[in-house]
């Protein structure tokens, strides 16, 4: 339909006049659904299990400041002194309990009052809740990915130190090594360094710690391990295997001229698809006791051009071979080898959205048990979503190759801009309290439904 101007344009000169009134305003009216979520879990009594004997003669007990920064990570707020933003929120302080919201210096006394204990409570507060799930599932495989990922900062905090960091060269950092699981794309635990250690630096004790807790809760499950190439060691490999683990390790092939002599040497490969083969062997270093099977993959790509470009010109591709070795004790096809090991890389997606959107990159204070305390809130922030769409939702898919989430979940920063982020007004018509909620139909039935589910 053709509109005319009159119908379109209007005459905007005058100013409206400007009233100011106290109304009970919210702008993140979608944290009914988590005020609802945090009673089922009972997750204020359980944090303040985690903070006990450290709350005598404080104001703002520390199971509720600690809350107080999940919700600050939910609601993507980055730095302590954002709190001022939502201050004045009703809905927030009603999800915390509180009539008043502490300000930016009592959030950072809390967390540079932190201890060893209680940094070691939220841990296992973490991993409770991640069993708890894991258990209620009941799945004959569960996949355990461990890599480590930097946290850069300017400041001279506390247990940081200057490492390899390719982003940030000479930055100060710490190096903290995690476990997620595969099948719900959470983090199970986390092991806080400096950032001048290696890859493996404890890393063994915490990664058989982290299995020993799974099969607990899990003892007829398999368990599975994938991990890159600096975890690979005869130590290790030996350790899992003698558990009854599967394992998937990377091989730094390039340290053994034995194994590099059997690549060059190779003619024929088996074909994975176009542009990979591979082929298998069963072999060990001098230095190990028994043999493994060791996968070698190459893959076709197209060389880079480094040369002048002349883009009138037809250049025909070079093309070179890129090379990995894996090294497991699965006894499946290769093939199904190859793509259980490459699903590795859903965690770099972990780490991602850890960074971006759960702000894991952001140091708030100097004190090491302090900033290993705001790691942890982002680490729950980021587990609760998850947690909350698995109760609210039904799976969308069985185990896959590569060990794939069995939901397809919503990222934290959509969960935001769609459910958590809107506009409301708190009133209370005939003494019943009622949240009025700017959305459509769509987002009614969204939030009808989660609601009804977490009932």
């Amino acid at each position: 339909m053709k509109l005319s101007r009159k119908d379109v344009r209007r005459k905007v000169h005058a100013i409206p006049n400007l009233k100011f009134e106290t109304q009970t305003l919210t702008s993140f009216s979608g944290l009914v659904i988590f005020q609802k979520f945090f009673v089922v879990l009972s997750l204020k009594e359980h944090l303040s299990a985690c903070f006990r004997g450290l709350q005598g003669g404080k104001v703002f007990d520390r199971a509720t400041v600690f809350l107080q920064l999940i919700v600050h990570l939910l609601l993507g707020f980055r730095e302590l002194k954002d709190c001022r933003h939502y201050r004045h929120d009703p809905l927030v302080k009603r999800v915390l309990g509180l009539n008043r919201l502490p300000d930016v210096a009592t959030l950072s006394r809390m967390l540079k009052e932190a201890t060893a204990k209680s940094v070691e409570n939220l841990r296992r507060l973490l991993r409770q809740m991640v069993l708890h799930r894991l258990q209620r599932l009941g799945l004959s495989r569960i996949t355990l990915d461990f890599d480590g990922s930097v946290q850069s900062t300017r400041r001279h905090a506390e247990g940081t130190a200057v490492g390899f960091n390719k982003k940030k060269k000479g930055a100060r950092s710490y190096y903290p090594l995690f476990c997620t699981i595969a099948q719900t794309g959470q983090v199970f635990d986390v092991l806080h360094r400096p950032g001048n250690v290696h890859d493996s630096n404890g890393a063994q004790a915490f990664i058989l710690a982290c299995i020993g807790a799974v099969r607990q809760v899990a003892p007829y499950a398999v368990i599975e391990v994938r991990m890159d190439s600096a975890f690979f060691s005869d130590e290790m490999v030996m350790v899992l295997a003698e558990r009854g683990i599967e394992l998937s390790i990377s091989v730094p092939f390039e340290r053994f001229p034995k194994l590099k002599g059997l690549i060059e040497a190779r003619r024929w490969w088996r074909r994975l698809n176009g542009e990979t083969s591979y082929f298998e062997l069963s072999w060990k270093p001098d230095c190990w006791k028994r043999r493994f099977r060791f996968l070698v993959i190459r893959t076709r790509t197209k060389k880079q051009q480094k040369g002048p470009i002349q883009l009138d010109l037809f250049v025909p591709y070079d093309h070179e071979y890129e090379f990995k070795v894996i090294v497991t004790n699965k006894t499946v096809q290769a093939r199904t080898v190859v793509a259980f090991h490459d699903g590795r890389g859903s965690q770099e997606g972990i780490f991602a959205e850890l960074k971006s959107h759960c702000h894991m990159d952001y140091v708030p204070v100097r004190t090491l048990y302090g900033n290993q305390t705001y790691l942890l809130a982002g680490l729950f922030a980021y587990n609760l979503t998850r947690e909350l769409q698995m109760r609210t939702n039904e799976r969308t898919r069985h185990t896959t190759a590569n060990r794939a989430t069995l939901w397809v979940f919503e990222k934290l920063d959509t969960l935001r801009k769609t459910v958590i982020q809107r506009a409301g007004r708190l009133t209370r018509p005939c003494g019943t309290l009622t949240l009025t909620i700017s959305g459509g139909h769509w987002f009614k039935q969204r939030l009808l439904r989660t609601l009804a589910t977490l009932t």
